[in-house]
């Protein structure tokens, strides 16, 4: 029994050692592409980590910049965080804030890139359409129609009463009245009732001679003679 026992085992063993040299390579070849590609995800992954605090704290500078109300050193903050963080979060809002202290400083050609970065460079869909809602009102001040209204289209369906609007106002100052009311007619049916800023939707079309009233059915508006 013993000698059978062995002879099976030895049978086995020598499986095992064809088997070995015949996949043993790929094995290990497969081992080591498992092993390299988890440490590289793991140092990929703490890699992100710093990056994010590191974004993160020059966030607070810029915030820290923007309450000072120092809009160079604003603008240099965004501009270091552009070059060393673009893909982060921070960095979207860093280029909103910088953007709005810009503005106020009456820097609009600063305020008009970051806020193009923005629009052309974040991640999330609502920061950059928050950007190119933005960026269509600088546009539409420097007189920029064509471009303003380029930024208004395909945003995400929650800006569609925002949109319309500033549609609205671009269209109105090219002279187009009936199709600056269709627009805003489109912006006081999307916005909720809530919302404060419907009021001036309705303040726009009352000014373009269209009364708007709410009903049970829902909004209605009414070109008046």
């Amino acid at each position: 029994m013993a000698t059978h026992l062995d002879l099976e085992e030895q049978e086995q063993i020598d499986q095992l050692k064809d088997f070995w040299k015949q996949y043993g390579n790929l094995i290990l070849s497969v081992l080591i592409l498992a092993l390299a590609a988890y440490a590289g995800w793991t140092y990929w992954q703490k890699w992100q980590r710093d990056k994010a605090f590191e974004a993160g704290s020059l966030y607070e500078e810029l915030d820290r910049a923007a309450s000072e109300n120092k809009p160079d050193r604003v603008k240099a903050i965004f501009a270091d965080m552009k070059s060393r963080y673009a893909g982060t979060t921070y960095t979207e809002q860093g280029g909103l804030l910088a953007a709005k202290v810009l503005l106020d400083a009456k820097q609009v050609d600063a305020a008009r890139d970051a806020l193009r970065w923005t629009a052309d460079n974040a991640k999330q869909d609502e920061y950059r359409a928050i950007a190119r809602l933005r960026l269509a009102g600088v546009l539409l001040d420097a007189k920029q129609y064509d471009d303003a209204l380029k930024q208004l289209d395909g945003l995400p369906e929650s800006f569609k009463g925002l949109a319309a609007d500033r549609r609205g106002d671009v269209l109105q100052a090219q002279g187009k009245r009936a199709e600056a009311i269709a627009a805003y007619r489109e912006s006081f049916a999307a916005m909720d009732k809530a919302l404060e800023y419907r009021r001036l939707v309705q303040a726009k079309l009352e000014a373009l001679g269209v009364s708007v009233s709410d009903s049970a059915a829902g909004a209605s508006v009414k070109e008046g003679s």
